[in-house]
């Protein structure tokens, strides 16, 4: 109820840029709090932990490494996505190459949160079929509710103030089972025990079958840095020092949080002889006898799930408004309309995720499909766009639709259709295929394309992150 409360108290949005943005004016620790919030969610707080159980500390490299590439990858171009001051990333790719190439990107974003938040309903469905004792549709529907009601009112101001409310919540739900599961363990020698009894060898080995794992670094890791809701929220600092500060918080943040969670689910090995089928974390907190206190930790795990959703379904809003309605339908929309338009597309982001979600329940799978999207097809334009004056409009658009098209073939094999493939769904061949593709489209077009490059010039020094 504080959390509904709150983004229905910050309703009053006066534009896009205060309903998207905050007006610019939260502090680097404040932007700090809900970009660690939104990617430390419902991932690491269910999946990750059972990964952990299953194949030991190398469960890191599954988000950890990823979520530390991103970070790093992004404190180094913080600093030009804030002197650009745009609202939007396809407005920021407006500006460096053309219109085409924004609205392929927009179509990617939009993919993106709509799948990225189909996950997070999944989670919230299953924790509260095994909280509440309701169906896994019923859960789906209640945990979108809540994040549809106060991300409808409070547009980003709303989410950034709920965000620190439930990253509260999960910090102190995360560290509580972290010890529970140390108690009731007896520690790492308990651990290292089990995997020998087991013949799991290299449980407790950091780099243990990192091979295995290398499409999720390589996929995750160059899909989440260019996410287009954490670069919202490098363009609402105030300043581009503030985003820069904002991001070394976040990396040095990133790495405890992520081994406490990878642990309590190392510890979890001993507890549990397999996963339980809502998953482990749900079923620690649903075997706490006090109710009180398991009633505190189901709202921080709840608060986990809810502050990545909101951030995705926010930013997918905001590119459906800004991107697709005013650019395309409503250009001389008033701020006020725009506003109006910005609620409507949070229900709409929320309605398709939840559709999805009722479908397809496996968070791995689909959290990798949406990034795959955003890898092949955007990763390349977007980087180069900030480093290379020669990188071509039409080779950006080339490369994008090239994404397009071989993430929605792997998608549809996916799913379950018979289509000839040369590698393995959701591999580390088939990563690499679609980057190298797309970054050999790009350069090579760029090389032969006869444009302009005033534009881009002035772009990247606008940008300020090269010397020309």
């Amino acid at each position: 109820m504080l959390i509904i409360l709150t983004g229905v108290y910050n309703r009053k949005n006066q534009s896009s840029e205060d309903y998207f943005l905050a007006s610019r004016q939260l502090p680097a620790w404040l932007l700090a709090i809900t970009f660690i919030a939104s990617w430390w969610g419902g991932g690491s707080a269910i999946d990750l932990v059972d990964h952990a159980h299953q194949n030991g500390l190398s469960s890191f490299w599954i988000y950890g490494i990823p979520v530390l590439i991103a970070t790093f990858l992004m404190l180094v171009f913080a600093k030009g996505i804030r002197n650009l001051s745009t609202i939007t990333q396809p407005q920021l790719m407006e500006e460096r190459y053309n219109a085409t190439v924004a609205l392929l990107l927009t179509i990617f974003i939009i993919i993106f949160m709509v799948i990225g938040s189909a996950v997070q309903v999944i989670v919230i469905g299953k924790f509260f079929n095994a909280f509440f004792h309701i169906s896994y549709e019923g859960g789906a529907i209640l945990g979108t509710a809540i994040v549809l009601l106060y991300s409808y009112y409070g547009g980003f101001k709303g989410v950034v103030i709920t965000d620190l409310i439930q990253f509260v919540f999960f910090l102190f739900t995360g560290i509580f089972l972290f010890f529970l599961a140390y108690n009731q363990s007896g520690g790492m020698e308990a651990v290292q025990a089990t995997a020998a009894a087991k013949g799991n060898v290299g449980y407790t080995v950091f780099f243990n079958n990192v091979a295995d794992n290398l499409a999720y670094v390589i996929t995750f890791g160059t899909s989440w840095m260019i996410q287009a809701n954490i670069w919202q929220r490098i363009s609402a600092a105030k300043e581009s020092s503030d985003a820069k500060r904002m991001m070394t918080i976040s990396f040095f943040a990133f790495i405890p949080l992520y081994l406490m969670v990878t642990y309590t689910g190392m510890f979890s090995s001993v507890i549990y002889e397999s996963v339980p089928d809502n998953g482990i974390v749900p079923d620690m907190i649903n075997n706490i006898s006090n109710p009180l206190l398991s009633s505190v930790l189901f709202v921080g795990l709840s608060a986990a799930i809810m502050s990545t959703m909101d951030s995705l379904v926010n930013t997918g809003a905001m590119s459906l408004t800004v991107d697709i309605y005013k650019n395309y339908i409503n250009p001389v929309a008033t701020n006020r309309k725009t506003v109006t338009i910005g609620r409507v597309s949070t229900l709409i982001i929320c309605l398709l995720s939840l559709l999805i979600a009722l479908r397809i329940q496996s968070v791995l799978t689909i959290s990798w499909i949406a990034s795959d999207f955003l890898t092949c097809g955007a990763f390349i334009p977007l980087v180069f766009g900030f480093l290379w004056a020669r990188g071509s409009s039409k080779a950006a658009t080339i490369s994008m639709l090239f994404g397009l098209i071989f993430s929605s073939y792997n998608l549809l094999v996916a799913l379950g259709l018979d289509l000839p493939v040369a590698w393995e769904i959701a591999s580390a061949k088939q990563a690499i295929v679609g980057i190298v593709i797309s970054f050999v489209l790009y350069i090579g077009l760029s090389l032969i394309s006869k444009e302009d490059t005033t534009k881009n010039k002035t772009f990247i020094k606008k940008a300020k992150l090269v010397k020309l």
